[in-house]
Formats: structure tokens, sequence, C-alpha cells
């Protein structure tokens, strides 16, 4: 559904979380507008989305409270693309080891909330991820999950220490990670092609 110039609409779920942060980044993208969508007709008018890291009990809540939740299912089933970063890939996924609760439930992958830990236990690492760029990547975990399976049509795209950490279903794209806080637009050049 782009606009009349050619850009692609790019929006990040803007209910709480990292929602600045990805802007940010979506702003330094050639050819990108950057729409922060809050209500049910933005989200429809997107040709990708990113469900920014936050807390995913709370953005689960306002998804369905206020009518995001069909929006999003829409959206995913015209195959548009879909990011999850730390939280949004809790939201993403069909299973949560460690919560009864299923957001969104689009992602077949099996997530752990909180699995590096709390906020003091967050940490910074170095990733190669060849799918999606030739150098290594930052990697920011905070209170970050991890992926403990994944279903068949799951592409693993990268690991750390043994867990899943970064994961790709057909449109979908899932990182335990922050991308929007480095300075490397690697896993958005790589988002936006699918």
């Amino acid at each position: 559904m782009q606009q009349g110039d050619g850009n692609l609409r790019v929006g990040v779920l803007g209910v709480q979380g990292s929602v600045k942060e990805h802007m940010d980044k979506l702003k330094l993208i050639k050819g990108i507008e950057a729409v922060e969508a809050k209500n049910r007709d933005t989200i429809l008018t997107l040709d990708a989305l990113i469900i920014p890291g936050g807390e995913s009990t709370a953005i689960g809540k306002i998804l369905v409270d206020f009518g995001l939740k069909d929006a999003i299912l829409k959206l995913n089933e015209r195959k548009v693309p879909i990011w999850g970063t730390c939280a949004g890939m809790i939201l993403m996924a069909k299973h949560i080891v460690n919560d009864e609760r299923i957001h969104l439930g689009i992602m077949d992958i099996t997530v752990r909330r909180n699995a590096y830990g709390s906020q003091i236990d967050s940490f910074k690492t170095r990733l190669m991820i060849p799918a999606v760029s030739e150098n290594e990547i930052e990697a920011v975990f905070i209170r970050a999950p991890y992926i403990e399976s994944v279903g068949d049509g799951v592409r693993i795209l990268a690991n750390y220490e043994g867990k899943i950490v970064a994961a790709q279903q057909d449109n979908l794209l899932a990182t335990a990670f922050h991308p929007e806080l480095t300075d490397d637009l690697s896993f958005y050049k790589y988002f936006l092609g699918l």
C-alpha cells in the first residue's frame, strides 16, 4: 500500500517501549516513511510494522483493549513484514514457556520471558549473522527473552551461547535484542527486504 511518492510506510507500534529509538533509525533509511502507529486505521495502511521492546504484558493488554490486535493479525494475513524486538518477539510467539498468556500468536516459536535475568543482567555482545550482514552486529540484550524452540517453517538467524536469539518465518522477524539501540542499520535493511 505504498503512497504516491513511492516511499514504504513503515510503522512502529506506538503504545509503549522503545518507539522513538526505532522511529529515529527508520528516518535514516532512504525511501522510508516512518509512522508511529497508535490506532487500528493507521496500522492497516502500513507496508511493514515493528513491534518494539517494552513490557510484553502491558503491550498485550493495550493491543486487545484498543482493537490493535485484530489489525496486526490482518497485516499478517496479507503477509506484510512484521518484526518484533524483545517484548515484540514475546508478543508474536505461539508459545511462551513461563507465561500462560498468548498475545498475537503468529510466529511458530517457543519463547522464554526474562530469560537472561533482571534489568541489571542486561548486556551487550557482538554476533555474526551471515543472513543479515557480513560484519559482526552489536546486540544489546535488556531483560531479554530467548527462543527455546522453533517450528518447521522457522529459519534460525542467530544463536548466543546455545540459545536462539533471532529467527524468521516468512514475513515475520523476531530478535531477542535491540538493534534500535545501536548504530547498525543492517537488521532494518534485512527486515525491509522481506
